[in-house]
């Protein structure tokens, strides 16, 4: 048992781990973390606290949640195979950014083996072709959400999403292609049958860390969108198909109406069919 002369304050475990005191707090909340508590409240952080949250951070690097790592510090079983997928399709994306890095470095030492002067614009020119892929797809997807949400609309959902734990957006959509590529491997499936109802609770569990925090008015048009996907799905890179998004609604719809628990939902939704996620 460590007492107050071996412990940290807040700040100082903030200092040492990089995390904000706001997502020490968060995980405590889930029950990660259990710092001493002084009689005034101010918390204290001993060295296994510390070495606990250490593992926390490496975790999340390798892509596990915080469901998946309060699982696995309970020693309760997880999908290591799921959890995999997600880790190769984030190292995957990485390894294509990487490999367009090459190209372009490869198309400058061309240029400069053929005699070609390679001016800075011209250098400029060419790293701005590979940060283009990015650009080119995040202004695409503002294109999308422009047509769905207004600006006001826009500002809302950023000032709601601020409360939201910090996560790894890489590691994030990777679990969300992996389950989509399961969902996919898996039809044609009866949306009524004990693997979709499980797809369905795996789908809004990764859904959460929006769901958490979405107002009505941020569910309503994200449905609506989703459910016009095959109107934009061309313009943008997306992590599931119009083919699992129609399977899971329909899975949705079934599981609701026979009052099925679906996973973590926002308290305020009422179950009907046109408020699915």
């Amino acid at each position: 048992m460590w007492g107050m002369s071996d412990s940290f304050p807040i700040d100082e475990v903030v200092r040492r781990t990089g995390l904000t005191s706001r997502a020490l707090r968060f995980y405590e909340a889930r029950g990660l973390i259990t710092p001493l508590r002084t009689q005034s409240g101010r918390r204290w952080f001993g060295p296994d606290e510390l070495e606990r949250i250490h593992r926390i951070v490496a975790l999340k690097k390798a892509g596990l949640s915080l469901g998946d790592i309060k699982r696995l510090f309970d020693h309760k079983p997880i999908d290591l195979g799921a959890l995999l997928g997600a880790q190769r399709s984030r190292l995957a994306y990485q390894a294509g950014e990487i490999a367009d890095a090459i190209k372009l470095i490869d198309s400058a030492l061309s240029r400069i083996g053929r005699g070609e002067p390679l001016d800075a614009a011209t250098l400029c020119s060419l790293i701005r072709d590979g940060e283009n892929l990015m650009t080119d797809q995040a202004q695409a997807w503002k294109e999308v959400v422009d047509q769905y949400y207004t600006p006001e609309q826009q500002a809302e959902w950023r000032e709601q999403m601020a409360d939201a734990p910090e996560f790894s957006q890489d590691a994030y959509l990777g679990k969300w292609r992996a389950l989509s590529a399961r969902i996919e491997a898996a039809l044609p499936l009866d949306p009524a049958s004990a693997a979709a109802l499980a797809f369905v609770r795996e789908w809004f569990a990764l859904l959460e860390p929006f769901s958490r925090n979405a107002t009505p008015a941020m569910w309503e048009g994200s449905v609506r969108m989703y459910s016009e996907m095959e109107n934009w799905q061309d313009k943008v890179e997306t992590s599931f198909s119009k083919r699992v998004w129609d399977f899971i609604n329909a899975a949705s719809r079934i599981a609701m109406a026979e009052g099925r628990d679906i996973g973590p939902v926002p308290t305020w939704l009422h179950q009907s069919p046109s408020q699915e996620g």
